[in-house]
């Protein structure tokens, strides 16, 4: 199928699309504070381009587990501040990558129309409309593509959550997809812009994970797209003792073989050589 976008789309289902990460934060788990100026982030942005990215993702407020606990003021961005970082970069990729199809990771209404105007696509939602109750209307009046994405609860609740009985994430992250696409009808978006993301490790812990992932392929019942993002999660250095790539890349290849089209991911050259392998193997069966 093709996924719609603002001025464009994107085929999805002939091979596996790779959207590269460029984190504008001072705070994200991974790679905080690296890619804050945007020089460097437009840097990086090319750079994963260059690796073989199909799409950019690009954010200025971290949801890391915690990010705002015991005080929610703190580690909060303002709309004024986050735009002051995304602009720049999206406006100076596009300057050098005119083709560039850049994704904007914001749940605010106000940010998503600021990226949409200086030349983003897609409005990346991790709260799946939750959070900013003019987004699903801003996102109709746009006609951009649209990211969906499940996520349970806050960042700043998410280490005292009680955990989830086995058995109950996936019927959890089902229900909250098929609510945030009922909203998104409700917004008149036309259903061809959207895809949905489970929202691994958005409030759901440690195997809590590993249960979606085995039964990721359940969600596809929604007749849209997968986006999955598991590169870096906390849960798999949790599980394996590692750091290593090779955990993301791992995770990254089973979400493919469970029906992902599209995998969100910090190391674009090692996700698309796995991507690669999955999509044959599907292929071939």
């Amino acid at each position: 199928m093709d996924w719609r976008l603002r001025c464009r789309s994107l085929r999805l289902g002939e091979r596996t699309l790779i959207m590269g990460i460029v984190n504008l934060t001072t705070d994200s788990f991974s790679d905080g504070g690296l890619y804050l100026e945007p020089e460097r982030a437009v840097e990086h942005a090319l750079h994963l381009l260059d690796q073989g990215a199909d799409l950019l993702d690009l954010g200025a407020e971290s949801t890391r587990p915690g990010a705002q606990a015991g005080n929610p003021e703190a580690a909060a961005v303002t709309t004024t501040e986050e735009q002051e970082r995304l602009l720049p970069a999206i406006e100076a990729v596009l300057r050098q990558r005119p083709d560039a199809v850049i994704s904007v990771d914001t749940y605010k209404a106000a940010t998503a129309r600021a990226a949409m105007a200086a030349g983003a696509q897609i409005v990346n939602d991790v709260s799946g409309f939750e959070w900013d109750p003019g987004m699903a209307a801003a996102c109709a009046g746009m006609n951009c593509g649209l990211a969906l994405m499940h996520t349970r609860g806050r960042p700043s609740e998410w280490r005292t959550q009680p955990a989830l009985q086995p058995g109950r994430v996936f019927p959890l992250v089902l229900e909250g997809l098929t609510a945030a696409l009922k909203t998104a009808q409700a917004a008149g978006i036309a259903p061809d812009t959207i895809v949905l993301d489970p929202g691994y490790g958005f409030g759901k812990r440690g195997n809590e994970n590993y249960e979606l992932l085995s039964a990721q392929s359940g969600l596809l019942s929604l007749r849209r797209p997968l986006l999955v993002g598991l590169s870096r999660k906390s849960f798999l250095k949790s599980a394996h003792r590692s750091q290593h790539e090779s955990a993301s890349v791992a995770a990254q290849v089973a979400a493919i073989l469970g029906g992902a089209s599209i995998v969100r991911v910090h190391a674009v050259r090692e996700a698309v050589e796995a991507a690669a392998i999955a999509d044959a193997v599907l292929a071939a069966g």
